[in-house]
């Protein structure tokens, strides 16, 4: 059963991320269409095709390998003598509407291993290449253009890509990044304000017996760290009767509505003596108890122990009272739901800054040299473990596979908006920054009164084109080996937390 329901994960995450991938598509393509542009293929997948139909002049279809996907538009890569054209050079269709032009054969969509919509154009039918003099970028450029423009059909040129403005180019490039903002935002919104967040609340769960400083528990033997001695000093609540099951109500007579509000008081009343209300069995009491200054060690935001240079844990003196709260399932307040979503949005981008780094990390790991980091880089095979093991373990309830399981689809998506904004071809922000650039060359010569020119000759781009893709596939090829020699584990990542 277990074998089963770890299938079951690993299907569940296939499809959710083939979704993402399609809706991203979809981001493209409506745009295109609505803007008169020829759009000959709509493909979720890379590899061959497993069901496809046509309807109109596009083809729609399921290829075999979920890991991407792309639409095909004719003009990508502007013809030679488009590029060179100048205002009143020539009378053709494509001359009235073209203002600038991006590139490539394909506004493909990558997820392999970590890797997001990376607009390889690796599913069109390979031709015979035919014999040219010249370098070899010289006649893979010509190549490209002759490619991307042999479904263009006489009078169809105002119907290309490079025949569209700058600003239709852009909201036809950043509409399919956009798709996986929006369903990232909105998975996280049944996340965490439709199913809740697990939040600490003013009802006691346990009362803790002894207050024992942090620096003396760490030099105590590991027999005695968890239980009290005889000289240890008793924590207040525990003196004053409370008990599991009471709601703490007020402390030093300020109300105390949430868990964060109870500890502020009491971590602000070190070494006095305050009147705590609470209610039991719908009966309210009170006690007059001194609030303890008690030695704790210092954590960051994160909740890590914070050290000293010597690696001896630094600690800070608060109020102690000593309980612990009951956990209760709430919905995120709406108010703080877009601080969550851009601590998300942030971190995804901070982690793409920070990839090269972690890039040497998961080398390191391949070669033997270094552990597995549970917070690490993990690829779409990674993910996929985590997401079987997630389904079929049985430390978490229904509600919690759910909502782990919805905190991944939804990290994803923001990931593939966030890399595909990477100003580089052949992803999204290449496409997007060639045509910025295209609208700001436009203006330029408006100004110096040159008049309109041909859009740019992306093609000119293969060369770094190549070296992009080159690296994302060894960043594939690396993903792969680690995630399946060295794994992470949702036991990890449960430990790590």
């Amino acid at each position: 059963m277990t074998v089963v329901l770890y299938i079951i994960g690993i299907v569940l995450f296939l499809i959710g991320i083939s979704i993402s991938i399609g809706l991203h598509e979809l981001g493209h393509l409506t745009p295109a269409k609505k803007f008169g542009v020829k759009v000959t293929h709509y493909m979720v997948g890379f590899g061959p095709t497993v069901f496809s139909f046509r309807r109109g002049e596009t083809e729609y279809g399921i290829k075999a390998l979920p890991l991407g996907g792309f639409i095909a538009m004719p003009g990508m890569y502007p013809p030679l003598k488009a590029t060179t054209r100048r205002a009143g050079s020539t009378s053709d269709a494509a001359a009235q509407h073209a203002d600038d032009a991006l590139g490539d054969d394909h506004l493909g969509d990558g997820a392999a291993e970590g890797i997001a919509n990376t607009d390889l154009a690796t599913d069109v039918p390979s031709r015979p290449r035919k014999q040219r003099r010249g370098r070899l970028f010289e006649n893979t450029m010509a190549d490209a253009r002759e490619f991307s423009n042999q479904e263009i059909e006489p009078g169809e040129e105002h119907r290309t890509f490079y025949a569209l403005n700058v600003p239709k180019r852009l909201v036809v490039m950043f509409a399919g990044p956009l798709v996986n903002l929006v369903l990232g935002i909105i998975i996280m919104a049944i996340s965490l304000i439709g199913i809740g967040i697990m939040t600490p609340t003013t009802t006691v769960q346990t009362v803790v017996e002894c207050a024992v400083p942090a620096s003396e528990a760490a030099e105590r033997p590991a027999d005695q760290k968890k239980s009290c001695q005889d000289d240890d000093p008793l924590t207040p609540a525990w003196e004053a009767g409370i008990k599991p099951g009471d709601d703490i109500t007020s402390v030093a007579g300020v109300s105390t509505d949430s868990w964060d509000e109870l500890s502020g008081v009491i971590k602000d009343h070190a070494g006095q003596r305050v009147d705590v209300e609470f209610t039991r069995d719908g009966h309210t009491q009170n006690v007059n108890v001194p609030i303890i200054a008690h030695e704790q060690a210092r954590v960051d935001d994160s909740g890590q122990p914070v050290m000293n240079a010597d690696g001896t844990p630094q600690t800070v003196t608060e109020g102690f009272f000593g309980v612990g709260p009951v956990q209760e399932r709430q919905a995120l307040p709406l108010n703080e739901f877009p601080g969550a979503v851009w601590d998300q949005v942030s971190g995804v981008f901070h982690a793409i800054v920070t990839l090269p780094v972690k890039l040497v990390d998961i080398a390191e790991v391949a070669t033997g040299s270094k552990e597995r980091d549970a917070e690490g880089l993990v690829g779409m095979v990674g993910v996929g473990r985590i997401a079987g093991e997630i389904v079929s373990t049985d430390q978490l309830q229904i509600v919690d596979k759910a909502q782990v399981g919805l905190g991944m689809l939804g990290s994803l998506n923001i990931f593939l908006f966030a890399f595909n904004m990477i100003p580089l071809l052949p992803l999204d922000g290449g496409h997007i920054a060639v045509g910025l650039y295209e609208g700001a060359r436009r203006q330029i010569n408006k100004i110096r009164g040159r008049g309109r020119i041909g859009p740019f000759d992306t093609a000119r781009l293969l060369p770094l084109t190549y070296v992009v893709i080159g690296l994302m596939l060894c960043m594939t090829a690396l993903l792969v080996y680690v995630d399946l020699v060295k794994p992470v584990t949702l036991d990890a990542i449960f430990n790590s937390g």
